[in-house]
């Protein structure tokens, strides 16, 4: 139309805020730099971030909705693929929200097996992160070694649960299936191999002069800078705040293990990096005293309400059929009420809010997860500092695209 100025759609408030005199470009979404779907716009004034705008993309889960649809026993395989890193401590989350309104109590294996879990898959999750943040940064054989490591893991849990990544094994009041033979045998090859190599990356990367150069006071924060904006886990702890959810709120296990929680100083990408290191050191400890810990006896509760009779007497008793085909028709009736659980997961506190109308299935279910939180003020961290630091900063976040976008 003539005398009308056309005006392109900006996709973000720092489009028309910029400085003319500054360039606005995206970054992202591309895998694997921006690790899936976030967009990163940013105000580059040469080689310096002046100002950034972090889009989260949508990976169209909806898992918070379709949690509303489905029982509480097959919603679990969508908290699998929330953190599908560490896909057991988002089983272990959920199923205890559940089982605290049912008031279950578990049996002492399952406590010291979810526990043993947990910390062997906060392993996974922090060598995925760390190898990932130091590929990005060139540093391919760190890269390799690391891959190498969580590649052993994810064989090893592959036998537990039939799964390499989303195992769906935990039930409400107990586990799947307890552990086949020789399971625990190979557990301690693994755990050596780790530690091996572990040593290998301490060596090549701690001293690195130019990891150091590229990491050391780049996105670096205060503790109330930390705070105010929601961190959790590893990225608070960087900052000097020993917080840690096994510790202030025990849960499972963990008030019976000795465990140290790391902490960094300046809170920027060396520490995060030289936190998550340490606590692979403190979960291999972890694992190994649960070990011990273990007892012969049931790994799931013997609770009519929740857990399914055995086939054998659904093929042959009649009360049996029945009692199978309500549970998986109809769902756990778990009682009227709400309440919110949260767990250390590997990224930060984990946690579920969830309300039960009496149904077999959540009236409403809502995840405090901890890579959504993160990105709400990862912009202040890319602020300052140099186009060059925006990937392995994001890196050092450890976002997970599934569970920012639920």
């Amino acid at each position: 139309m003539s005398g009308v100025e056309f005006k392109p759609p900006v996709s973000s408030w720092l489009e028309e805020a910029a400085d003319p005199n500054h360039v606005v470009v995206n970054i992202g979404p591309s895998h694997p730099a921006t690790h899936g779907t976030i967009q990163i716009i940013a105000e580059i004034d040469g080689e310096s971030v002046k100002r950034a705008d972090i889009h989260c993309g949508y990976l169209h889960r909806g898992f918070e909705k379709e949690a509303e649809h489905h029982t509480y026993h097959n919603v679990i395989p969508y908290t699998d693929r929330l953190n599908y890193c560490s896909a057991l401590n988002n089983n272990f989350a959920y199923a205890d929200a559940v089982e605290q309104l049912l008031g279950i109590e578990l049996t002492p294996r399952c406590i010291v097996l979810r526990t043993l879990l947990s910390e062997y898959n906060r392993i996974a999750d922090h060598v995925t992160c760390v190898a990932a943040s130091v590929m990005e940064m060139g540093g391919m054989t760190a890269f390799l070694y690391l891959m190498t490591v969580r590649d052993y893991i994810f064989e090893h849990l592959n036998h537990l649960t039939g799964a390499r990544l989303t195992y769906s094994y935990v039930r409400i009041g107990g586990l799947a299936r307890d552990l086949p033979d020789g399971w625990l045998e190979r557990l301690e090859e693994v755990l050596v191999f780790t530690e091996e190599y572990v040593a290998r990356i301490h060596g090549m990367l701690d001293r690195n002069r130019i990891f150091i150069g590229r990491t050391r006071n780049v996105a670096k924060m205060t503790p109330e800078h930390a705070l105010n904006w929601g961190y959790t886990g590893p990225i608070l702890r960087s900052t000097g705040l020993a917080m840690d959810l096994r510790k202030d709120s025990p849960y499972l296990a963990y008030p019976e293990l000795d465990f140290e929680v790391p902490v960094g100083i300046k809170g920027d990408n060396y520490d995060r990096y030289y936190v998550r290191m340490c606590e692979i050191d403190e979960s291999i400890s972890m694992v190994r005293q649960c070990v011990q810990m273990l007892k012969p006896g049931p790994v799931s509760v013997k609770d009519p309400r929740v857990m399914l009779p055995e086939k054998q007497l659904v093929y042959n008793q009649i009360e049996s059929l029945i009692h199978h085909f309500k549970l998986v028709m109809d769902g756990i009736q778990v009682p009227a009420g709400e309440i919110y659980v949260s767990h250390e997961a590997p990224n930060g506190e984990l946690g579920f809010y969830l309300i039960s109308d009496g149904s077999g299935r959540p009236y409403k279910l809502h995840v405090r997860s901890p890579s959504f939180s993160h990105m709400g003020g990862m912009h202040t961290l890319l602020e300052g500092y140099q186009v060059s630091d925006i990937v392995p900063t994001f890196g050092s976040m450890n976002m997970i695209g599934g569970e920012c976008d639920r």
